[in-house]
């Protein structure tokens, strides 16, 4: 799949495109993951930083290339069917959309598990995010 340009998708739209893939016929769950700027720092939620100050905005640069691979490896994972990304970019603010992403396959434990995957491996090595304080 393809990794979107930086006009917002709808997931209804998404939706209607996954049941009409090659592949739909083999997808018994789709799963969406949507991450937003928030206020509180990755060092309050991740590391009980006590002492971070809230986050005012994010400036969010991703690497569309690296993200196209990390979905093609997520489609080879087992009884995966279907995942697209939609990466947004600049300064964000807080509330704002960070990325959507959607994936389908075939039973619950492997679309948990790709989900998991790509989005781990989208934050770990297809982005840069600087939060802005």
């Amino acid at each position: 799949m393809e990794i979107d340009d930086n006009k917002k998708p709808g997931m209804d739209e998404w939706m209607k495109e996954a049941k009409a893939s090659k592949d739909a016929s083999h997808i018994g769950m789709y799963l969406f993951h949507n991450g937003v700027v928030r206020e509180d720092a990755k060092a309050l939620v991740r590391n009980n930083d006590l002492q971070s100050r809230p986050v005012k905005e994010m400036n969010f640069l991703p690497d569309r290339e690296k993200a196209e691979l990390a979905v093609q490896e997520t489609l080879s994972k087992p009884g995966i069917y279907y995942a697209r990304v939609w990466l947004n970019e600049g300064k964000l603010q807080v509330g704002d959309d960070i990325m959507m992403v959607l994936v389908g396959g075939d039973i619950r434990p492997n679309v948990v598990e790709a989900l998991q995957f790509l989005v781990g491996k989208i934050k770990e090595e297809c982005v840069i995010e600087k939060e802005i304080f």
